[in-house]
Parts: C-alpha cells; sequence; structure tokens
C-alpha cells in the first residue's frame, strides 16, 4: 500500500481536481484506493459522490484513532456505480484501458473517509508528535487498499503535517504563476525540514503543474522555470485547464466517464500521471532539486 499526500501550501491551484483525477485513474485501472478527505472544506467528498449514513467522518475518527474502525466507516464513492453502468465511456469498454484488460468494474473499489468542518479542530500550528500520528494509526486498518490518496487543506498547518506524517510521498500541486511557483519552492523546503525531524522516510513524489494554458508565455516561462528549478521531480505530463471541470465535479462524476473528446484527452494524462507518480522512471534522489536555493 502506497500512501500518497496531494499538497500545496497556495490555495486555488486545483489540488482537490488533481486528487479526484488520480483517484478517477485508479478506479479505471482497478487499483483498491481509499481518498482521504482531510480538508475541512470537505470539496473532495462532494466531488465523490459520496453518502454517508451512520459512518464517521474523518474528523470524528481522528478524535479517537485506535477505535476509529476504517473498514465500517468508509463510504464508497458514487463513481462506482457509474463505471459500472457507462464501463464503455471514452474507450474503455469491457474493462480495457490503453490495451490491458482491467479488472471488472463490479470489483472496482474507491472508498472515501468523508471530510467535515470537524477536522479544523486539529489544523494548527502547534501538535505535538502523538497528535501527528492520529492519521496514521486510523490507517493502520487500511489493508485492502493498494493507494491511499490524502486531500489535504492549502496549509501547513496540524492536518498537512498529520498527512505527511502517514505517508509514504508527498506530490505537490502548481499552477504555473509566479506566486504557485514560489510557494511549491517553500513547500519544498517544509519537505526537507519535516523529514529530519518526524519522517525519515517520507520522499516527495513530485509536482504536478495543473490548470496550464499552452497559449500562455507566462505559463510557457514559467514551466521552463520550473523544469529549471525542479527538474525531474516536475511530473509528467502536465494537466491543462479544462473548462468544463467545475461541471464536472459538481455532477459528482469522475473525469473517465464524462463525455465528450475534452474529458476522454483529461483522463488519458491522468492515467499517465497516476503511473508515473506510483512508478517513477530515473526519479531524482528524494528531496533533490536543482535549485541551489532550496537545499
Amino acid at each position: 500500500m502506497q500512501v500518497v499526500s496531494i499538497s500545496s501550501l497556495k490555495g486555488g491551484v486545483g489540488k482537490t481536481s488533481v486528487t479526484t483525477g488520480l483517484a478517477s485513474a485508479a478506479l479505471a485501472a482497478g487499483i483498491p484506493t481509499l481518498v482521504v478527505d482531510l480538508d475541512p472544506h470537505a470539496d473532495a467528498s462532494t466531488a465523490l459522490g459520496v453518502s454517508p449514513d451512520d459512518q464517521l467522518d474523518i474528523g470524528r475518527m481522528l478524535r479517537s484513532p485506535r477505535r476509529a474502525h476504517l473498514a465500517d466507516n468508509v463510504v464508497p464513492s458514487g463513481w462506482v456505480e457509474h463505471a459500472r453502468i457507462n464501463g464503455g465511456a471514452n474507450g474503455r469498454a469491457n474493462g480495457s484501458t490503453n490495451g490491458r484488460t482491467q479488472p471488472g468494474a463490479a470489483t472496482s473499489v474507491l472508498d472515501v473517509a468523508v471530510g467535515s468542518a470537524y477536522t479544523g479542530i486539529y489544523d494548527r500550528p502547534d501538535l505535538g508528535r502523538r497528535d501527528l500520528r492520529r492519521l496514521s494509526a486510523v490507517l493502520a486498518d487500511a489493508t485492502n487498499y493498494e493507494l491511499v490518496l490524502v486531500d489535504c487543506p492549502p496549509s501547513l498547518n496540524g492536518l498537512t503535517r498529520m498527512a505527511w506524517s502517514a505517508s509514504d510521498k508527498v506530490t505537490l500541486v502548481a499552477e504555473p504563476g509566479l506566486f504557485s511557483v514560489a510557494g511549491t519552492e517553500r513547500t519544498m523546503r517544509a519537505i526537507a525540514l519535516f523529514r529530519q525531524e518526524f519522517a525519515p522516510k517520507l520522499s516527495p513524489a513530485g509536482i504536478v503543474a495543473n490548470r496550464v494554458r499552452s497559449g500562455s508565455a507566462e505559463h510557457t516561462f514559467r514551466l521552463s522555470e520550473m523544469e529549471s528549478m525542479f527538474g525531474q521531480l516536475l511530473l509528467s505530463p502536465h494537466i491543462p485547464e479544462q473548462a468544463n471541470w467545475q461541471q464536472i465535479q459538481g455532477a459528482a462524476h469522475s473525469i473517465h466517464h464524462w463525455p465528450g473528446d475534452s474529458a476522454k484527452n483529461a483522463a488519458g494524462l491522468f492515467d499517465t500521471l497516476l503511473q508515473n507518480l506510483l512508478h517513477p522512471n530515473g526519479a531524482a534522489p528524494a528531496g533533490t532539486v536543482r535549485n541551489r536555493n532550496l537545499r
């Protein structure tokens, strides 16, 4: 099982969109996946189409992590039913993706530890080591999953640090803009410091350039800057700006089961991004970047 935090210290860069895009790719690939919605706004839970009954949200599981019984409190994403009904959408007829035969949709697993405003009680800068281990304790029972994606709030307070403590990797999301790139640089420093003090096995999985506009000279310049600064930590492919993304999320559908060529192309990009995230080839050593100011 791999636990991957999706993080950004700057809001509005599409962190939750990347989380749900990767979750959609994992569902299409038949990878048993859990999404932990650690952002108090709980946008990922809404986008994933969950309908909680009597289950505990993630905030209440964190309150008593050793009695949380994760398996009893996760909620299946509504996307699984969409996948079962629309299994042939976007060229994925008969469970085939890129020529590979996938498990049947009926056996696909995409569960959600539902977010809520209750998690905000932990989003403080003064959490001690014991509190930082709360999510790790909850996920100790997550043995039925190959992948856990943690959608973090856009801050470096307690919830993000709690997620990093429980994670194997951190994926950063950035727009190719001045302030976002500067925020990513600061986040890389924060990860390096956090590894030294709390999580020596944590590694940066890479940086996703999101909401890229191909016709923008500013975006082209910033992407070049990011390649120079972060080297192979800048993941491929980049994710272009998706005009109908809010519509897709508002309808609680996965990108892989939304009609149209634009959605089909975006789904293919997330398929590739997920593979590059989970199985990097020739990646730079953990924490290594080419900008000497980050060392």
